[in-house]
């Protein structure tokens, strides 16, 4: 059997080559005539391992790790600053395939912040959030518990839309883990210049970004949970999630409570008043 060589790979032995100990000397006067034959094993040895995706581990290339957009974030920035810097944001590869980058809007001055996964395709093309069949639901959620969308701030964890093709349509791709890191800063510096009083989480992703992996919103939806982002926070669904429901009851009654939690919401911002 070969030698095991520093790397992991191995030289070959007599056994498997038996001209190999002929061909480079067998003793010890012959070990610099050795060398050069040794040498030209293992470069044919590593080009073959190239070819065929076995080289060691050490040996093939990183792939370069994406950063965040911190960097960007000037510290004594406000939300419009933010707003029009965001717009040049390459932090991770979505902007590429996007048609624009989508922040948060409304007043500066807010008392309460709904918080989405990501734009889709008519926020991406308006450049807005929640401006789709999924924010005129939440309009109409608004409007029932009494609340102006003109006064809210609604924003999302990704600001740039990420799809996939089918045909002329683009669908709605769940962002990764790296992807939201990068865009996280972003939604740290909102929640910093506007001091919300009340966050309302719209789905798993908010949810899980703002308040921990481990938070389950069909288990601890419309409940207020401590935090330090807010005086109170609390998720429900996404009502993205409510147009997904075939069953037209099972639908009206998932909008009834999804409307239950946003008028809980407008409860408790109107007590802090």
């Amino acid at each position: 059997m070969g030698r095991a060589h520093f790397d992991g790979s191995f030289l070959p032995s007599g056994q498997e080559f038996p001209n190999f100990g002929q061909a480079a000397g067998a003793n010890t006067t012959a070990g610099a005539e050795r060398i050069p034959l040794l040498r030209s094993f293992r470069q044919r040895w590593l080009r073959c391992s190239h070819l065929n995706g076995t080289v060691p581990q050490e040996s093939q290339p990183r792939r370069k790790r994406e950063g965040t957009a911190a960097d960007l974030i000037p510290p004594n920035a406000n939300l419009n600053q933010l707003r029009v810097i965001a717009e040049r944001c390459k932090a991770c590869h979505l902007w590429r395939n996007a048609t624009q980058t989508v922040f948060g809007e409304r007043p500066s001055r807010a008392k309460i912040m709904f918080v989405g996964e990501q734009p889709g395709n008519e926020e991406d093309l308006a450049g807005r959030p929640f401006v789709g069949p999924a924010g005129r639901l939440l309009n109409e959620a608004l409007e029932k518990a009494g609340l102006d969308r003109s006064k809210v701030y609604v924003t999302n964890v990704v600001k740039h839309f990420k799809f996939i093709r089918r045909g002329k349509r683009r669908i709605h791709d769940k962002p990764r883990a790296s992807e939201i890191n990068a865009c996280r800063p972003w939604l740290d510096a909102e929640i910093d210049r506007l001091a919300p009083e009340v966050i309302v989480c719209l789905g798993a992703t908010a949810a899980q970004t703002l308040l921990g992996k481990g938070f389950r919103v069909s288990v601890q939806r419309g409940e207020w949970i401590n935090s330090d982002l807010a005086p109170s926070v609390m998720a429900t669904v996404h009502p993205s999630a409510l147009l997904r429901i075939d069953d037209e009851m099972a639908r009206h009654q998932e909008t009834a409570r999804f409307i239950g939690d946003i008028k809980k919401a407008a409860q408790r911002l109107s007590r802090k008043k």
